[in-house]
């Protein structure tokens, strides 16, 4: 057997759990396609890497079993992955709702895990691509040979940290599902998360101009029965909505079967009749009232495309309160994402249904683990996800 451990990725759940296992003693072998190491950590939280969230819980993680990641986040906290950032002297900073980021560079953060790497002595194979993965007793005790483009490999434990679909222009690919079903195990059928909405040509001609404008508010997916709402930034484009509060919301939307119309409160300090109460005698038309909420353009061209652009004392009663109801809870349809290219992260991945939850391991392959994006977990948007790459690739470490 030449290791006990071949993790095949080595993006931030890979290199986490090749060096936690490492330092277990277990002799590891650490194998990517990649020539650069870790761009997905590189690139994110522009260029600051948000490496975890304060208030991660597992209700702000979506799954077909949203119980699932409950064990591993709970066994490894975002404090136990601040208490190592803080070990190597990384300096970082807290911005809003819990996201925490390096002051720097995201490169600390990719340095930090080659660096505990080398404490656990695990070897590298980079970049090699596997060409089969076999899976037999051999009579060494290896369970698992890997044949790759450096060479072939026996291990007793084979970890899947490969990642999920999210921007391919850096190496993501479906190899990890692959390996799942090669072993009989299900699929969740993978969507882009956390991802601009794309628009229909009819709200595009009346907003596509306003491309840039930002405005504070709040987004919920009305199909679904307990849609969370989120509380961020929505940003107009040529294409559509973007923004931290529709990519949140883009999730959920992914998730809702019927893909229905997505819902924005204009106004999220106050209510919608209050508002109308306060400007209801107002000779100033609607856009310019609004205007004193939101960006001007946008508020006029609510306004306009809504045929409600005149001062309040000359609309009727059902009208105003049409308004009332729109400004909180204005709906949209979306007529898709801008998909993998641009989503941060994977909605669905390996069936939770076939994996350990303390362990990570496929409960029907003995010595088969899946750690991070490959799985069917994701978080919010905010450092959820590499919460989870860590907190599942420590449950799996402590068990190779």
């Amino acid at each position: 057997m030449d290791f006990d451990v071949v993790i095949i990725g080595a993006g931030a759940a890979g290199m986490m759990c090749a060096a936690q296992a490492g330092m277990r003693a277990r002799r590891v072998l650490l194998v990517d396609h990649a020539e650069k190491l870790a761009e997905k950590i590189r690139i994110s939280g522009g260029g600051r890497c948000n490496f975890t969230n304060l208030h991660c819980r597992p209700e702000a993680f979506l799954s077909r079993n949203p119980h699932f990641c409950r064990s591993a986040l709970a066994r490894y906290t975002p404090r136990h992955f601040i208490e190592l950032v803080e070990r190597h002297r990384i300096r970082y900073h807290e911005k809003t709702l819990g996201q925490l980021f390096c002051d720097d560079s995201a490169r600390q953060i990719i340095d930090m895990l080659v660096r505990e790497c080398e404490r656990g002595q695990v070897k590298w194979a980079m970049p090699a691509s596997v060409e089969r993965i076999v899976a037999r007793d051999f009579s060494d005790g290896a369970r698992f040979e890997v044949a790759t483009s450096q060479g072939s490999f026996r291990c007793a434990s084979l970890v899947i940290a490969s990642g999920g679909l999210s921007i391919p222009k850096i190496g993501a690919s479906p190899f990890g599902y692959r390996v799942a079903e090669q072993f009989g195990l299900a699929v969740v059928s993978p969507k882009p998360a956390l991802v601009p909405l794309a628009a229909d040509p009819e709200f595009l001609a009346r907003f596509g101009e306003l491309s840039g404008a930002s405005f504070d508010a709040i987004t919920a997916c009305p199909d679904l029965r307990k849609s969370p709402r989120f509380r961020e930034a929505v940003l107009l484009t040529h294409r559509g909505l973007s923004g931290p509060a529709i990519l949140q919301i883009s999730s959920y939307w992914q998730q809702a079967g019927a893909r229905g119309p997505i819902e924005i409160d204009l106004l999220p300090d106050e209510k919608g009749h209050e508002w109308i109460e306060r400007h209801r005698r107002e000779a100033s038309p609607i856009g310019d009232l609004l205007a004193g909420a939101l960006p001007r353009r946008v508020a006029l061209a609510f306004a306009d495309g809504h045929g409600w652009n005149r001062p309040p004392v000359q609309l009727s009663a059902k009208v105003l309160g049409e308004i009332a109801h729109a400004l909180k809870h204005w709906r949209i349809q979306p007529s898709g994402t801008l998909g993998f290219d641009k989503a941060e992260v994977t909605l669905g991945g390996v069936d939770t249904g076939g994996l350990s939850q303390q362990t990570m391991e496929a409960t029907s392959v003995p010595g088969l683990f899946f750690v991070g994006e490959v799985v069917d977990v994701t978080g919010w948007l905010g450092g959820y996800n590499f919460q989870w790459a860590w907190s599942s690739a420590v449950a799996a470490a402590q068990a190779v």
